[in-house]
């Protein structure tokens, strides 16, 4: 019988077989532990870019990646990273060999579709004056985010294009060029000095806290298509896009001086007037002179509580918010007495005389006083939130003016439809008047006088207010000027017309309209 042979592999063929082997496991494990902070550092930017696409909702989480990775900057070195969200590229260089650096992009496709504007930022050579040591190896990180996210304030803002450009050196902080980093941003819209500006990213004081946009130490310039950002210092770069008709630093502050003192005069002159009818006893002559005494105590209110509105503002919130009810209840109540004075008005000279209504002066009282009042009541005390501060905007330095008021877009407009319906009515009723005092005295030549009545009675009905709703266009910041003078001084005047009607009738010459 045959003896079975076994098959031997030629031992040279085995050898060979055995060293390949031991190469793929050694190439296999020096691809694994090779370079770790490579690794390490494509985790971080693969998870952020992750982050940015999800949206907004992980914009938290995104910022804090960002920070991690800003806090230890050795993560970017040998690394550059392009995303369809994020873009990083580290340069290096020798201190002192760094004569300036021009980078740019170029026009593109996004992937979601749509264009991608170019940027450009350019580095002077003063960048790394503070470090003159030679043989120094320096690296610049510069950092590309297309997201409207991930740098978010309080106020929502929107920047140009959702492009945000970020630089810093590994060495340390850069600030106080006396040559700035240029930054240039392209777009396709119509922008200038009056709705876009250059920014850079503010880091919040807390750890809870957001950050905000300033313009502090960066200058602005507008070219053709082109928005050019000169800054002294290297953080992240935006050009924000300001909402219109906002005011400037100088505006808002000339409106605060100016609603300061029409207030403060209209407030001494109500409540002089109102102490004089009340010791003279004028009130108890008639319904007239009464319905004129109640709008100047709401005015007194009123102007009182906007006065405080704005030092109380750096006060408690609960403060705050009762400050802000007070300020809304009292603007209700006198505008609730001037839709009153109107229908007075149109009593005693449209309707026929000697209409008899009943407790016509507590009805009043109750529709002015009272629904205003209730109405603001409940609103502090089952949605106490609609109440609190409220930041007036600039276009420059977004240092706002806060103030106690409304903090509810719903209430918001509420009040203004309220107050549009008043200032409707009261403006009918002024329409009607006027036809009246045309038709009395045209033929007696005292035209004049018919234009001092019309003036006195549009301070007395508040039709100045209906200025609040033709803010448009070229006519805003004159509207605005107008609306806080005349408004501001309503008390002022409604006084003086008070005293000038009063003074030239007789004793004893009251109306019979309503007992």
């Amino acid at each position: 019988m045959p003896k079975e042979r076994t098959a031997v592999m030629p031992t040279p063929l085995l050898i060979a077989f055995i060293l390949c082997l031991a190469t793929c496991i050694l190439r296999g494990q020096a691809a694994q532990t090779a370079p770790p902070e490579q690794e390490e550092t494509e985790g971080h930017m693969d998870i952020l870019e992750e982050l940015l696409q999800q949206g907004c909702g992980s914009a938290h989480h995104a910022r804090q990646r960002l920070n991690q990775l800003e806090k230890n900057p050795t993560r970017w070195k040998k690394h550059n990273f392009t995303g369809s969200m994020i873009e990083t590229y580290v340069f290096k260089f020798r201190t002192e060999r760094f004569g300036g650096l021009n980078l740019s992009s170029s026009m593109d496709e996004k992937p979601g579709g749509g264009r991608r504007f170019r940027h450009a930022m350019n580095f002077p050579a003063e960048l790394v004056k503070g470090n003159q040591a030679r043989g120094v190896e320096q690296e610049l990180v510069c950092i590309y985010i297309h997201s409207p996210c991930i740098f978010q304030d309080a106020r929502n803002s929107s920047v140009l294009n959702n492009d945000v450009v970020g630089a810093f050196l590994q060495s340390g902080r850069v600030a106080g060029l006396s040559r700035p980093v240029k930054i240039q941003f392209w777009h396709d819209t119509v922008l200038d000095a009056s709705n876009a500006t250059c920014v850079f990213w503010e880091p919040g004081a807390g750890a809870g806290s957001t950050g905000s946009w300033s313009r502090e130490g960066c200058e602005t310039t507008h070219g053709e298509g082109t928005v050019v950002c000169h800054c002294d210092h290297l953080t992240y770069f935006a050009v924000l896009l300001l909402p219109t008709g906002a005011l400037t630093p100088a505006q808002l502050a000339s409106l605060t001086h100016i609603t300061t003192v029409g207030c403060s005069l209209s407030a001494t002159a109500t409540l002089c007037t109102l102490l004089l009818c009340c010791f003279s006893r004028q009130w108890l002559r008639d319904n007239t002179t009464s319905i004129h005494m109640h709008l100047l105590a709401a005015l007194l209110l009123l102007n009182c509580s906007f006065l405080l509105s704005a030092p109380l503002a750096a006060g408690a919130e609960g403060l705050c918010q009762a400050t802000a009810a007070l300020l809304h209840a009292s603007l209700l109540c006198a505008l609730a007495w001037m839709a009153a004075e109107a229908f007075h008005l149109l009593l005693l000279l449209v309707k026929v005389y000697n209409i008899y209504i009943q407790r016509y002066l507590l009805k009043l009282s109750l529709f002015a006083w009272g629904l205003p009042v209730l109405a603001v009541a409940a609103v502090f005390v089952f949605k106490r939130d609609t109440y609190g501060y409220h930041a007036i905007s600039t276009s420059e330095d977004y240092r706002n003016m806060t103030m106690c008021w409304l903090t509810s877009s719903p209430a918001h407009y509420a009040t203004l439809c309220y107050a549009g319906l008043i200032l409707l009515f009261n403006t009918l009723v002024l329409g009607r008047v006027v036809v009246i005092l045309r038709s009395m005295r045209r033929q007696k030549g005292q035209v004049w006088k018919d234009w001092a009545t019309v003036l006195g009675l549009t301070c007395l009905l508040g039709t100045t207010w209906g200025l609040a709703f033709f803010r448009f266009g070229v006519f805003l910041v004159p509207q605005i000027y107008l609306f806080t003078i005349l408004n501001s001084l309503q008390g002022l005047f409604v006084c003086l017309w008070y005293v000038t009607v009063h003074c030239r009738s007789k004793p004893g010459s009251g109306s019979n309209t309503s007992r």
